[in-house]
């Protein structure tokens, strides 16, 4: 969709994931401020791309903590994203 490729599309709901599977919490404080800096504008980005062409938008983790720290990060973020411990 405009040049991204989402990780998944969940056609029932019309919502459109990406899926962020960096092992966030063994991460030193440096390398983690990178990733926040990183993702945030693409997730923003992202999102905007999928609700410009009609489909929700959601974000999965794999840990509390970085769904903590990417909604610190930006409020904007605060009910997008899901905590996925399996993958």
């Amino acid at each position: 969709m405009n040049g991204k490729n989402f990780d998944a599309l969940q056609l029932a709901t019309r919502t459109l994931w990406e899926v962020k599977t960096d092992n966030f919490d063994t991460y030193p404080p440096d390398l983690r401020r990178i990733v926040l800096e990183d993702q945030v504008p693409e997730l923003l980005h992202e999102r905007a791309l999928a609700l410009a062409c009609g489909f929700d938008f959601k974000v999965g983790v794999r840990s509390a903590a970085h769904k903590a720290a990417l909604e610190f990060a930006d409020p904007r973020l605060k009910g997008l994203i899901v905590v996925m411990n399996w993958c």
